[in-house]
């Protein structure tokens, strides 16, 4: 008697057994801070499609008009009869614009040091983590100072210098990640294969470290704002005619006891925007963090 071999069926996964990758979830605060934050790139989106409203252009006969009380001025007039909505909307353009410029300067900068100090190791990461120090023991606000004494202030000259002394929080991540990774598998292998080093880094390095950097970018967003802000406050950015948060709230604080909406609109966006910011970066650290716990519980 033959018995003839039977092939074992193949072990099929149900639909409803199969692993589901996790679902985004969204935070009542998330949602609240992504609000915020379209209220204000609303604003200043809404300006050049609406005619009739001149951020430049003065009407002293119309000057300090409350708000509500004129509709060719929805939110009222400065002290030289110009448009508080056009200007509050197009310092909302410019503020943001500066900030994201920023902040991506920022992050190219931090992330690009601290890949290279990581990766690398030795006199490389001595002589970057030197270079990290002193950056960090520069006073923003005085080395601009001290730049505007010989070259004119400038939304250019913000961006730079900001751009340029911020980035250290960025390489002190990256570079510890990047220590970590150069020791793995994925990332040696390669190498024994006679793979190039910047292959190795922008294939197998940068996909891991760039979500931490957009987690920081996040939540440096808001603090960009305020510094930003505060050195326009001082005169240290956006030169009139320019309007930008800053220097419409130090314009407006000759009139706040008796015109105080001149310091509380551009305050009020300002607000919104920050606030929006530290909402949704709480979103993306929750989100990081539950990466990294589903990682730790495959392994």
């Amino acid at each position: 008697m033959t018995l003839t071999p039977v092939a074992p069926a193949p072990v099929t996964t149900s639909p409803a057994t199969a692993p589901r990758p996790p679902r985004l979830r969204l935070r009542p605060s998330a949602v609240v801070g992504f609000t915020m934050i379209g209220l204000v790139i609303a604003l200043s989106a809404l300006r050049p499609v609406l005619p009739g409203f001149d951020p430049m252009g003065q009407d002293l006969s119309r000057a300090l008009l409350p708000p509500f009380t004129d509709p060719a001025h929805p939110l009222g007039t400065d002290p030289l009869g110009r448009d508080l909505f056009s200007r509050v909307a197009l310092a909302s353009s410019v503020t943001l614009g500066i900030t994201l410029a920023i902040v991506a300067l920022n992050a190219l900068i931090g992330t690009t040091v601290g890949i290279v100090s990581g990766y690398f190791g030795g006199k490389v990461e001595a002589g970057l983590s030197v270079l990290s120090n002193t950056v960090l023991a520069m006073p923003v606000v005085l080395l601009l100072i001290a730049i505007c004494a010989v070259v004119s202030p400038s939304a250019g000259l913000t961006i730079l210098v900001v751009g340029c002394t911020w980035w250290v929080g960025y390489a002190r991540v990256t570079r510890n990640i990047t220590a970590a990774l150069r020791r793995q598998d994925f990332v040696v292998a390669p190498l024994t294969q006679g793979a190039d080093t910047f292959w190795t880094i922008t294939r197998h390095v940068v996909p891991n470290v760039w979500p931490h950097t957009l987690i920081i970018a996040a939540t440096d967003i808001a603090t960009i704002v305020l510094i930003e802000a505060s050195l326009e406050y001082l005169g240290l950015g956006v030169q009139p005619p320019t309007p930008s948060w800053g220097a419409m709230i130090f314009d407006g604080q000759k009139y706040l006891s008796t015109d105080p909406w001149l310091v509380i609109l551009p305050g009020l966006v300002m607000f919104l925007a920050v606030a929006g910011a530290q909402f949704v970066s709480q979103q993306f650290t929750a989100e990081a963090r539950g990466a990294l716990l589903r990682k730790g519980g495959r392994r």
